[in-house]
Order: C-alpha cells, then sequence, then structure tokens
C-alpha cells in the first residue's frame, strides 16, 4: 500500500505539470514555461520518481523469486502502452514524437532490472550511479543514429516531446530496486499509518497508474479546450 500512496503523489506532480504544459500550450501562460527553471527541474523530479518507484516495485514483486507469467504481463501492458502513445503522438505531432519516453523506459529497464535482482543492494546503488554519470564523460557521434537515440549517449538531443534514455534513466530505476531490496532485506521497509478507508482513496490512483497516465492528458487538453471555446480565447 505504501508503494501505491507514493505512486499517487507521483502522478499528482505528473499531472501539474502537464496541467502547466497544456496551460502553456493554449496561451495561458507563456510559451515556455513547463520546459524552463523550475517546471523543467520539476519535471526531471516527476520522471525520476516514477522510475525509482517502478525499480522498487520489481523488487517487492520479484525479489523473492520472478514469476514470469506476472512479469511477462506487466511488460506486455506498459509496452502496449508506451506504443500506444508512440502512435497517437506521432498521428498528432510527426516532427517531434514519444519514440522513448517514461513508459518506453519503464518497459525496457523492467528488462536489465531481472540483471540485478539478485545482485547485493549496494552493487546495484553503485551500478545506478554509474549510469547517472556516464553520460556526462562519454558521449559519441556514433549514437546520434536514430538506432541509438534509447541509449541517450549521443551528441544531440533528437527530436521528440519526451525524452528518458536509458543513460542516464535507468539509474533512478536501479536506485529503486537496490534501495527496496536493502529495506526489505532488513526489514525495514515503510509501513503507512494512514487510516484504512483514508488510506484505500489515496491509493486508488497509485495502484491504477498506467490508465490515469494515458488519459489525464486527454481529459485535461478536452477541459482547456473546452474553456477555450467558452471564452473565445485562440491557442
Amino acid at each position: 500500500m505504501a508503494l501505491d500512496l507514493a505512486r499517487s503523489a507521483a502522478l499528482l506532480g505528473m499531472i501539474l505539470y502537464h496541467f502547466t504544459f497544456d496551460l502553456a500550450l493554449f496561451g495561458y501562460l507563456p510559451p515556455d514555461t513547463a520546459i524552463t527553471g523550475v517546471w523543467a527541474a520539476f519535471a526531471k523530479l516527476v520522471a525520476g520518481s516514477f522510475l525509482f518507484l517502478a525499480g522498487g516495485s520489481l523488487w517487492l514483486a520479484h525479489g523473492r523469486g520472478l514469476l514470469w507469467p506476472a512479469f511477462r504481463r506487466r511488460l506486455a501492458m506498459v509496452g502496449g502502452a508506451a506504443a500506444l502513445i508512440t502512435v497517437a503522438t506521432y498521428v498528432a505531432m510527426p516532427q517531434s514524437f514519444i519514440f522513448f519516453g517514461i513508459l518506453h523506459s519503464i518497459a525496457m529497464c523492467s528488462v536489465i532490472g531481472l540483471a540485478f535482482l539478485r545482485l547485493p543492494g549496494l552493487l546495484t546503488l553503485g551500478c545506478a550511479l554509474g549510469v547517472l554519470l556516464l553520460p556526462q564523460y562519454a558521449r559519441f557521434e556514433l549514437f546520434n543514429t536514430p538506432w541509438f537515440w534509447w541509449t541517450g549517449l549521443g551528441t544531440i538531443w533528437p527530436p521528440t516531446m519526451d525524452y528518458e534514455p536509458i543513460f542516464p534513466w535507468a539509474a533512478p530505476f536501479l536506485a529503486g530496486l537496490g534501495v527496496a531490496r536493502m529495506l526489505d532485506r532488513s526489514g525495514w521497509l515503510p509501513r503507512p499509518a494512514v487510516p484504512g478507508a483514508v488510506q484505500r482513496v489515496l491509493a486508488w490512483p497509485g495502484r491504477h497508474s498506467l490508465a490515469v497516465y494515458l488519459v489525464h492528458q486527454p481529459v485535461l487538453i478536452g477541459l482547456l479546450w473546452l474553456v477555450t471555446q467558452g471564452t473565445g480565447k485562440v491557442p
């Protein structure tokens, strides 16, 4: 339940950021509001929190033994949702469609994370640090070709609206996996003290995080479009 509550908090941050992005898109805020300054940093924090929690959930679900049917089912759901995002954004904005966003990253990191389930938590944290730092010192023109954009090791920023390549974004995923393993092994995993009924309500979005992720932007954009039509404002 603690993981669901944490996911709900991350979803709230994501919705807040995307609402700000949409306000700028419709002309209610300066156009670069969501991609510069504090909001740009906030977007990275939110994305990192999702990957951190995904790493932790991989350990909680499979740390005691890999359950292949459940893993394949979850991977298919996330991978399918990522493919849906790619298709939808390609139709809407072919010049900057999302080909390796947060869902793509979670799907690939989940596969990579299997190699770390049996490793000591400290070693996994060390690898997370290496993944985080490598792009600061190793970038190559070879990786500028679209086939290698998913690595994040190129010298250019690909034309896309959302980009969380393996380097450095596998770092928070591995960190979440390593921390969850260490807390679980030590018996220190947190137990929320929220009353039952309130806890269930707050945890509901986190239990349905993929659905909330897919639905929230069409809802926000639709609502803003209706407001814009009602006020006569042209985005």
